[in-house]
């Protein structure tokens, strides 16, 4: 059995560790192989794949992209070509779409009533990408909700008060973007993407038809029934199932890094190849 993770997220997006931090926890935890896939961003990537070589971990460099959908629809890039300026520049342009919602964001919550600024989200964040994960982290410290999850629930998710969409690219351009980097694309966390799995393969039919090489089977929240059935559906479209815990480390999501599966689970030299 092995060790892996390779859905993770640090603090130059919206997670809590720093990159190297993560590293450390990835090392106490004994996992073999893992990958930074910060949304949007590429800030970390160098520095975590250091880290990982020191401490005798393969690093894979990921990110994560989020794609225009009629609700969560995020694609897992991997082993791609860190310095592609074509990829580069699109991350750049999702950051700003981001950074102008989270304006509107916090407009609309001054209106609400809340004493908020941008500056302090910023400073919350303690990074350039900047999220609705930080915004309800300075509503929860100020005292205007209870948890970070009642901030999204009342006022930042899809349909809430002071929730603005932004402008994404497709599916299929972020399974692109990543192709043409030299990368691997997966689905990522895909109940989320379709809470009844059912649904899931007309989607899957399509991305494979784009290039998608992969499904996130083991993904958090995931019962041992939701995941059997994500392997079999990856197989029926020759996608390699992946696993990754979505660890932020603020409650978010898996409160633990690190996913144990078998160690014929992926074709490795396709994934870690150079690394």
């Amino acid at each position: 059995m092995l060790k892996i993770d390779l859905h993770l997220h640090s603090s130059c997006s919206d997670g809590v560790l720093s990159p190297g931090d993560l590293v450390r926890e990835l090392r106490a935890k004994r996992v073999s192989i893992a990958s930074l896939t910060d949304h949007d961003t590429l800030d970390g990537v160098k520095l975590f794949l250091a880290r990982c070589r020191k401490a005798s971990i393969k690093g894979v460099s990921g990110v994560e992209l989020s794609a225009a959908h009629d609700g969560v629809l995020h694609i897992l890039g991997y082993r791609f070509n860190t310095e592609n300026e074509a990829f580069i520049s699109a991350l750049t342009q999702n950051r700003k779409a981001r950074d102008a919602r989270n304006v509107l964001i916090c407009e609309k919550l001054r209106d609400l009533g809340f004493d908020i600024s941008l500056e302090e989200v910023k400073s919350c964040a303690g990074a350039d990408s900047v999220g609705r994960p930080h915004i309800a982290r300075v509503l929860w410290s100020k005292g205007y909700v209870p948890n970070l999850k009642a901030a999204f629930d009342r006022y930042l998710k899809r349909g809430a008060e002071a929730y603005f969409p932004r402008t994404l690219l497709s599916a299929e351009e972020c399974i692109r973007l990543i192709r043409e980097a030299g990368g691997l694309a997966v689905l990522a966390h895909p109940r989320q993407t379709t809470p009844d799995l059912g649904d899931l393969p007309p989607l899957l039919s399509r991305l494979k038809n784009s290039g998608l090489w992969g499904l996130e089977c083991w993904s958090s929240g995931n019962s041992n029934v939701e995941i059997y059935r994500c392997l079999e559906i990856a197989d029926s479209f020759c996608l390699a199932p992946t696993a990754g815990s979505d660890f932020h480390g603020n409650g978010h999501s898996s409160s633990s890094v690190g996913v144990t599966v078998r160690e014929d689970l992926l074709p490795w030299s396709h994934l870690c190849g150079g690394l």
